[in-house]
């Protein structure tokens, strides 16, 4: 069983995302809104996907009210770091702001995707760092307005859906596996 956290007043489209260059450099800033807009502007964002005990890995499905592919199962948490600031530390208080979880986190790879909404028309276009970590019979708390349900799968069971039933699930959610998978391997 979930709680469900109080809805922040932030308006989350309005904070300052980091603009970065093909090799992950810091280039300039925008709204998380105008880095959305087609074609996307390349920025700098982050995955977090957490594993439990048994090797299963915590789900999230995007709450309706998101701007960016909406409804679709996705890794535990995502977000933007402002300009400068740490993606652990950012990653650690998006993980806090949507499922009222803290653990920590390690970074384990990044990536560069650019992916369309073809339901809202905008654009994901990230330098996406991927980070791990442990979660031991804590209960997330959901914030209604980010994440709809949550759920614990097996990696194995996960690929097989995303095979499947390519159309549940966001278009990174699969390099994050991967990346995850892999970090965890040699750490």
């Amino acid at each position: 069983m979930t709680e469900t956290l109080t809805a922040p007043l932030t308006d989350r489209e309005a904070l300052p995302v980091e603009l970065v260059d093909a090799a992950g450099r810091a280039v300039g800033a925008c709204p998380v809104a105008e880095a959305h807009r087609a074609p996307g502007l390349l920025h700098r964002a982050f995955s977090v996907l957490l594993f439990d005990d048994e090797g299963r890995v915590l789900l999230q499905q995007r709450a309706a009210v998101k701007t960016r592919f909406p409804l679709l199962w996705a890794n535990t948490c995502c977000g933007h770091p402002a300009p400068g600031e740490p993606v652990d530390v950012a990653a650690g208080v998006r993980l806090d702001e949507e499922l009222g979880l803290a653990t920590a986190l390690t970074e384990v790879g990044v990536f560069r995707y650019q992916a369309t909404d073809p339901a809202t028309g905008r654009v994901e276009h990230e330098w996406d760092h991927v980070l791990v970590g442990m979660l031991n019979g804590e209960r997330p708390r959901l914030d209604p307005a980010e994440v709809a349900t949550v759920a614990w799968v097996a990696p194995d069971q996960l690929r097989a859906r995303m095979e499947s039933v390519p159309g549940d699930y966001t278009p990174w959610l699969g390099d994050v596996l991967r990346i995850a998978l892999v970090g965890r391997a040699v750490q």
